[in-house]
Order: structure tokens, then C-alpha cells, then sequence
């Protein structure tokens, strides 16, 4: 064990400290913590696990919370880190200098900052009964009696499931909308057949509805999936679009905050004639913006959230909004427009969107971030093009981790 004391946190929530053999980065330390470390060699530097805090930071939170929450610290304490990792990335990677707007802070979701924010979770089911998490970089189980991250209509859910025989599946995953109170559940593991009964039961329980999916290696929910009973779908209010959502669909697990980035993203473009979004999944900002633009087109490579963005467009009454399921690289095919929005996943635009991007050179580009480095790394290689960058906002959609998302405008 070695005692070290964290200067700061760094991309992936890392603690760097400096030791006699190098540069240190260590999971579970805070700023200006005093703290012991199991540290391994790397070929750059030294990677380990805080063991023991010795010295620990005045705002530390002390209460429980789940292997995810790798941010420990009081709400506000939390917040000026984050919107620290956007402003050094920003400097640091895209070389630019730059007024990060203020972070926007998750809304409040009960009396406490902070807590009780996710619609979605996934547990695996510990071997002595109950629900557990996953120990991050590793596959021990830590078993939970509560988890004070997940929204309030999700708890009862927690409760029940924590307590009901289901004996062998692999995973448990939770999707619940704040807008209905509902909760619906997806089994992940054994075989459809075995669970027809439990999911039956569980809806007489309360619980909106109930699908199973086999494991794949392709991930979660990418492999045969079966409605077992209950509702399909459910609907959540993302800043007064109502969307419909599914615990086997990808969206944001924090509709209060992605309402209001969605809300100030409409505000911050300039209308136009036509608008394309890459990565749309199931067109939620595509809805917001459809009343400044006359066309706008959405792409999306997931067959399940064009159906359920389909849907939402035509029970809104929204005429102006096509979507087109394909992947993102076909950008050049529907260019000119007036703006490009792209949200794209955490390893940021592929080298051929970024091409069509600057080839098609649209008036304006609105990037929404899940990842400060590669959104730092795009925005400097759009500036260097030509691109102004106009405004960013670090948006708070995981409170108690490192994870920011990053709302920015480009222009030219």
C-alpha cells in the first residue's frame, strides 16, 4: 500500500497523485484527499484502487450509495469538478480558449440534491438472494438493500424484486417513467417459458409490464426479446415532449435534465428551412425543434426507436419530421441544411461524419456530449475548419458520478 494525496479528478473520474515512481491515477479518491492505494505499473504510469482515506475531503458524502456512484461527495461540491473537466478539456485537447457557460445542475427529484434521479437500472441477482451490482472492473457482486439513486417509482419495484424467487436469470433491468408512476421490468437469462407465470404475478403486483431478453454478446436487449405481460410501452415528459419509452430502449435515465438541455437547445438555433439529426434514437429533440424548421429529418439506426419516434410524430400531430433508419455516415445524402444535430456515442463522430460534415459545411452545428474528451477533440478539428464555437453548457444528468454531458453550438 502506498499513501498518496489526490490533486484532482481527470477524465473518468480519476484521482491523479504524484509518487516517487510517477504520475498515479486511482479510482475512489477525491481532491485533496490523504489516502492509501494498491497501485499496479503501467507502461506510463502507475493504476490502482484506493484501499483506506486517510485524510478525506470536508464534503464527503458518507451515506451508502451503489458501486456506480464513484463521485462521493455532498451535491454542490460536485458540480464545480464537473464543469472543470469540460472547461480542461476544452483547453487542453481542442486548444481552445473558451467561457464554458455555468453547469446546469440536475433538477431536484426529492428533498435531497441529487438522489432519486435514474429511471433505468440493471442488477444481477446475487447468488444468496436479492439484487446486486456489478463491482466496476470487476465481476464481484455487491449485494443492495436500497439504492438511493433510482427515482421514487422505481423503489417499490427495487423492493419487491429484491424480495420474489428468480432463480436463473442473469440480470434484472428496471425502466420506469416519472411522468406515469410506472415501472416496467425486463428479465435478462433463462428461457421465456419459465418466467410467463412470475410476470403475470408481478403485474397484479403494481409493475407496468414485463419482457424477457436472451443474453447475447452483443449486449443487452440485442438478442430475442418477448413481451411476457402488461403494458408495452410507457410515456415520459422530456421538457413537455411526451416520448414513449420501454425498459428495452435506449433513453435518457434523467428526463428532467434532458428536458431542460432539450428546451435550451431549441432556444439556441437559429430557424431555418431544414434540420438533420444524427443519432436520433427516437427523435425526442427533433420534437422540440420541429416548430422552427420546415423540414427536418432524423436517422436512426435502431429499427425499435424509429417505430416508437414514428409514433410519437403522428400522435403529436407533427408533419414536418421523416425519419430514416441508417446509419449516421449517410450524412452526405441529405445535405444542404441549415443545421446538423449530433449526439453521438461516447467515442465521438466517426472520421466519416466528421468529413461530411465539413464538406457539407451546414450553417450551424448543435453537439450534444456524453464524453468531454472527443467532443473536445471534434469541436477543435470543427474550429480549425472554419467553425466558430458559439456557446457551451455542461449539463448534470449523473449526479454522485464523473459522468457531464455537454450541450454546444458551432457556427460558421
Amino acid at each position: 500500500m502506498v499513501r498518496i494525496e489526490i490533486e484532482k479528478l481527470v477524465a473518468g473520474g480519476l484521482g491523479l497523485a504524484r509518487t516517487p515512481h510517477g504520475t498515479a491515477l486511482v479510482r475512489g479518491g477525491m481532491p485533496g484527499e490523504v489516502v492509501e492505494a494498491d497501485l499496479q505499473k503501467r507502461k506510463h504510469h502507475l493504476e490502482g484502487q484506493v484501499t483506506r482515506v486517510l485524510e478525506p475531503h470536508p464534503a464527503r458524502y458518507h451515506k451508502p450509495l451503489p458501486p456506480s456512484a464513484d463521485l462521493p461527495l455532498e451535491y454542490p461540491a460536485q458540480l464545480p469538478l464537473k464543469q472543470g473537466f469540460v472547461q480542461e478539456s476544452l483547453e487542453r485537447i481542442a486548444k481552445l480558449s473558451f467561457a464554458v457557460s455555468p453547469i446546469q445542475p440536475s433538477p431536484s427529484y426529492g428533498p435531497q440534491e441529487g438522489l432519486y434521479y435514474r429511471t433505468a437500472a440493471q442488477y444481477a441477482l446475487h447468488p444468496l438472494g436479492g439484487l446486486a451490482y456489478r463491482q466496476p472492473q470487476s465481476n464481484d457482486l455487491i449485494r443492495l438493500t436500497h439504492d438511493p439513486l433510482i427515482a421514487l417509482p422505481l423503489q417499490p419495484a427495487f423492493e419487491l424484486l429484491s424480495d420474489w424467487p428468480l432463480s436463473s436469470l442473469e440480470e434484472v433491468v428496471l425502466r420506469g417513467s416519472v411522468y406515469e408512476q410506472k415501472v416496467q421490468v425486463g428479465f435478462i437469462g433463462g428461457q421465456a417459458r419459465f418466467f410467463k407465470k412470475t410476470a403475470q404475478a408481478l403485474v397484479q403486483e403494481g409493475l407496468a409490464g414485463v419482457v424477457w431478453a436472451e443474453v447475447s454478446p452483443k449486449g443487452r436487449f440485442r438478442g430475442r426479446i418477448q413481451h411476457l405481460a402488461g403494458e408495452t410501452d410507457l410515456l415520459e415528459d422530456f421538457g413537455g415532449v411526451l416520448s414513449s419509452i420501454n425498459v428495452q430502449s435506449f433513453a435518457q435515465v434523467n428526463p428532467k435534465a434532458a428536458g431542460m438541455l432539450f428546451q435550451e437547445a431549441a432556444r439556441l438555433v437559429a430557424p431555418g428551412r431544414k434540420a438533420v439529426e444524427l443519432y436520433a434514437g427516437s427523435g425526442v429533440l427533433s420534437l422540440h425543434l420541429a416548430p422552427f424548421f420546415k423540414e427536418i429529418v432524423a436517422i436512426e439506426i435502431n429499427r425499435g426507436a424509429v417505430k416508437r419516434g414514428e409514433a410519437d410524430r403522428d400522435r403529436l400531430g407533427v408533419q414536418n419530421l421523416v425519419f430514416q433508419q441508417d446509419d449516421a455516415r449517410v450524412l452526405a445524402k441529405h445535405l444542404p441544411a441549415d443545421l446538423v444535430v449530433v449526439d453521438p456515442p461516447r467515442a465521438g463522430l466517426s472520421p466519416e461524419v466528421l468529413a461530411g460534415l465539413l464538406e457539407g459545411r451546414p450553417a450551424q452545428i448543435l453537439y450534444l456530449a456524453c464524453d468531454p474528451a472527443t467532443w473536445a477533440r471534434d469541436v477543435g478539428r470543427l474550429v480549425q475548419a472554419g467553425y466558430r464555437l458559439d456557446f457551451v453548457r455542461p449539463y448534470d444528468f449523473y449526479p454522485f458520478t464523473h459522468h457531464v454531458e455537454v450541450l454546444s453550438l458551432l457556427s460558421r
